[in-house]
């Protein structure tokens, strides 16, 4: 991604956030306003809501693809005693957990047949020896679809700054917003605290996903919507701030 790509959508997010997230109640959002929150011109923001916020528009792949693969990954029908995702055949009797009943139990307007073939050319799942279905990592991991890494670049972006505004403005922080962080530490090590880190935000994102599929489940629903994430960083130190590194190690506690 170029920077001048990267300052457009920035952008973007800066005014879509300051249009959904500041409006006063009771009180028409206004181009000036959203200029005064933002620092963005009052032309660029005029021409940025009148092209319509993107932050908020779900592309069909995002929304479908994750729908499925969260409730494979969460519901009981689909997973093994250890909460791992089951391999499945592509169809089978009723009640019997299938790749055919895992799609229809998200949605009908899909074939699951035509979910699979984009999901095999995607490399989502791939079919073992039995000629059963299995999931992937990479399902997990927006990595190819540029519109599905945009997206949660600017929705993780857009909730992760506006939770961190709402903490600084607010005298009692309401949302949770916290960082452990060492500096000075040998490459191994830090290699070493980013593959343990990574595994406990894997499974704590595994628990909560399985926890809110089934509470949705005797939902009546409503407006409301919720967003846990995990951010892991490993630099070298140099490359991200422009100062000298640390010559002994410094270890950070929590931070808002």
């Amino acid at each position: 991604m170029t920077f001048p790509t990267f300052v457009d959508l920035l952008r973007q997010l800066y005014v879509n956030v300051a249009e959904h997230e500041f409006a006063l109640p009771d009180k028409q959002q206004t181009d000036s306003r959203v200029s005064l929150l933002t620092g963005v011109h009052r032309k660029e923001v005029s021409r940025l809501r009148g092209a319509g916020a993107p932050v908020r528009v779900v592309p069909d792949s995002v929304s479908r693809t994750s729908a499925i693969v969260a409730r494979w990954l969460a519901d009981p029908s689909f997973v093994d005693a250890r909460g791992i995702p089951l391999p499945l055949p592509r169809a089978s009797e009723a009640g019997e957990a299938s790749f055919a009943s895992l799609v229809e139990s998200v949605t009908r307007d899909l074939r699951p047949r035509a979910v699979l073939d984009d999901w095999l050319d995607r490399k989502l799942v791939e079919i073992d020896e039995n000629d059963r279905i299995v999931l992937m990592e990479g399902a997990m991991v927006p990595r190819g679809d540029g519109e599905v890494r945009l997206y949660y670049f600017a929705r993780n972006l857009g909730d992760h700054a506006a939770a961190a505004v709402q903490n600084i403005l607010a005298d009692d922080p309401p949302f949770l917003e916290r960082a452990v962080h060492y500096d000075g530490l040998s490459e191994q090590l830090a290699k070493s605290l980013e593959a343990y880190s990574r595994k406990l935000a894997i499974d704590t994102l595994l628990h909560l996903n399985k926890h809110a599929n089934q509470s949705i489940q005797s939902d009546p629903g409503g407006t409301s919507r919720w967003n846990c994430g995990i951010y892991i960083l490993t630099s070298d130190g140099t490359s991200l701030v422009a100062e000298e590194p640390p010559q002994q190690k410094d270890a950070g506690g929590e931070t808002s």
